[in-house]
């Protein structure tokens, strides 16, 4: 938690001049009690028109001056809270994206929007109460207690037997809540999961008539939650009860006692009154001090979570040089500036990026060779490996098919080449390089994949091109989407490149994302191309188009191929069969139908009904 304190570091000022206004406030507050004794024993009792005039002038002029402080102190902390609640925000989300496949898996999507939104949002709440009322609430208290002392000491006992004894009711509350506020943020995580889980499955609900059940199970959950705050939130409203009882016993006794006192000419009715309002006082701010010490214990639980997320260290890692760092060094470079200050790790990324544009301008441009060697995989958490002794080699401009059935290891073998994951044991190499050697930049510069889920993200259709290369023209977009079949799509949209596309590419069907996510990743020009079963949406014409297309780029990426049809990879140079994470047939498809029974299952399940139906029709 105190990790978090630096990104206030900005707003010292802020953090200075709030409370400090707010104590400034606190002692205006502190002195309208005394004058108001004064305009009662000096000015009433004695009929003094002129005195209870020039008092009441001197309490507007406090209320004015306290009025004042306290927006001045308002603004201050909203600053600091809000500022702070930026600077978080933009921290955790640079940490969340300098984590790896393996982190996220872990953790959890629903856990981290978590953070990024709620947990967030209470520490700004609990930032900006701190500020304005932790000095000023405990200040209120002890500054009229001292008050009271001074205006009678008998009298005063009364505050110093109570304030201990709602210290202790405050403290007890806080200590039994804290604990359970953290577990309503958890259960907020999972009510998180299910809402999403639902929301982006809502078709395959529905198709499958699943409305009610899962109406049920988030009902449970959202009960259960409901149970747990219902709880927290009872304890926590003891303490506005509690605080009301002993506070007025103890204006009771205060008023008791000074009754006699009056009575025996020790005490004058102002006096008393000034007594009464100071224990006022402390009754509203113990009151503010405990909403307080309740926000806070959220933001505080809030922040601890928020920590874990900061503390969890990427599994893959490098020296990585961020983009507007690449730039302005590249700059300085062009103009001849601070070239001394470039170490040699900085110019190899600034060579990397500047291979890429060249490849993007080069079509003469080779594919890379792609060797994995003895390559096993185990994800973190699980106890057998996904992937057990990968050996193969892909020469450079080569097309590797990959086919095998559901988890049998394709997508974490091509998952390896990019390094979303490491592997546990063996290499993967990249032109002869360890692609651990490489920066994580350089490797995923040098790789395009187009993913199983086809995501597009909010924007126009050249927009989203561009996140191939971010400096591609409208010729070589252009060029990209004719290679992925998908120019006529463009062709068919109002405003062409300009067409906007909602959020995840819901304004489109599966196949025209599809396309649209492959011609993405031609935009890099990569030298390997990694295709994820990523034209299962499209039909067999327009799948054997976009293979043809891809043998005639212009350029020679090493292309692989996954797929669950053995249509799109029987023209491959090589295809791997996969079977429980390993490798069982290597070879063309020919050689593979003689001498691979799994693949040949695979093709026969596939083309022996179309052959038998073709018999038939003839």
């Amino acid at each position: 938690m105190k990790e978090l304190l630096k990104y206030i570091k900005d707003y010292k000022k802020e953090c200075v001049l709030g409370p400090l206004f707010k104590l400034l406030e606190a002692c205006f507050d502190l002195t309208v009690p005394i004058v108001m004794a004064k305009i009662i024993d000096d000015g009433i009792a004695k009929s003094d028109s002129h005195f209870i005039l020039v008092y009441g002038g001197v309490l507007i002029l406090l209320a004015a001056v306290g009025l004042l402080s306290s927006i001045t102190a308002q603004y201050f902390a909203a600053k600091a809270a809000v500022g702070f609640a930026t600077n978080l925000r933009h921290g955790l989300f640079k940490h969340i994206e300098s984590l790896s496949f393996t982190e996220m898996d872990t953790v959890g999507i629903s856990t981290l929007i978590t953070r990024m939104t709620s947990d967030i949002n209470q520490m700004q709440s609990g930032v900006n109460m701190a500020l304005r009322l932790f000095l000023r609430s405990p200040f209120i208290v002890f500054g009229a207690a001292v008050m009271a002392f001074t205006v009678d000491v008998k009298a005063a006992i009364v505050f110093a037997v109570v304030i201990p004894i709602l210290a202790v009711v405050v403290l007890g509350i806080m200590a039994i809540s804290m604990p359970l506020y953290r577990k309503v943020q958890a259960g907020l995580d999972k009510i998180l999961g299910r809402t999403r889980q639902n929301l982006t499955g809502v078709r395959v609900i529905r198709a499958f008539d699943k409305e009610e059940a899962e109406k049920e199970d988030f009902n449970n959950e959202n009960q259960m939650l409901t149970n747990l705050q219902l709880l927290v939130g009872k304890i926590s409203a003891l303490t506005n009860p509690v605080t009301y009882i002993f506070l007025n016993v103890a204006l009771v006794v205060l008023l008791y006692v000074g009754a006699i006192r009056v009575d025996g000419g020790i005490l004058t009715q102002g006096k008393v009154i000034a007594l009464v309002n100071y224990m006022s006082q402390i009754l509203v701010e113990l009151i503010k001090l405990a909403n307080t010490i309740v926000v806070s214990t959220k933001a505080v639980a809030c922040g601890n979570r928020i920590q874990k997320v900061f503390e969890m260290k990427p599994s893959i890692t490098d020296d990585f040089v961020s983009d507007n760092e690449v730039i302005e060094k590249s700059d300085s470079i062009v103009n001849g500036n601070s070239t001394d200050n470039v170490n040699n790790d900085e110019k190899n990324v600034l060579g990397s990026v500047k291979d890429l544009d060249n490849r993007a301008a080069d079509s003469s441009v080779k594919g890379a060779e792609v060797v994995f060697d003895n390559v096993d995989l185990i994800y973190k958490g699980a106890g057998d490996k996904s992937l057990e002794n990968i050996s193969f080699t892909a020469p450079a401009g080569s097309t590797i098919g990959i086919i095998g059935g559901t988890g049998s290891g394709k997508s974490s073998l091509v998952n390896l080449i990019p390094r979303f994951y490491d592997a546990t044991a063996g290499k993967v190499l990249i032109d002869g390089k360890n692609v651990k050697d490489y920066k994580v930049s350089e490797v995923r510069n040098l790789v395009g994949i187009v993913m199983q889920k086809a995501v597009l993200f909010k924007g126009s259709i050249r927009e989203n091109m561009k996140w191939g290369n971010d400096k591609a023209t409208d010729d070589e977009i252009n060029f990209a989407l004719e290679n992925a079949q998908a120019a006529e799509i463009v062709a068919g949209k109002e405003g062409g490149l300009d067409y906007m596309i909602e959020q995840s590419g819901r304004n489109l069907s599966g196949g025209q994302r599809q396309r649209f996510t492959i011609a993405r990743a031609l935009v890099r020009r990569p030298k390997v191309l990694i295709l994820d079963d990523s034209a299962s949406a499209l039909d067999f014409a327009t799948d054997a188009k976009l293979r043809k297309s891809l043998k005639q780029l212009g350029y020679e990426p090493t292309t692989f191929i996954v797929s669950q049809r053995t249509s799109s990879i029987k023209h491959a140079d090589m295809i791997l069969v996969l079977d429980d994470g390993k490798v069982v047939g290597k070879g063309t498809h020919d050689e593979l139908l003689e001498n691979c029974e799994v693949y040949h299952e695979i093709y026969m399940s596939q083309f022996k009904d179309k052959k038998a139906d073709r018999e038939v029709s003839a």
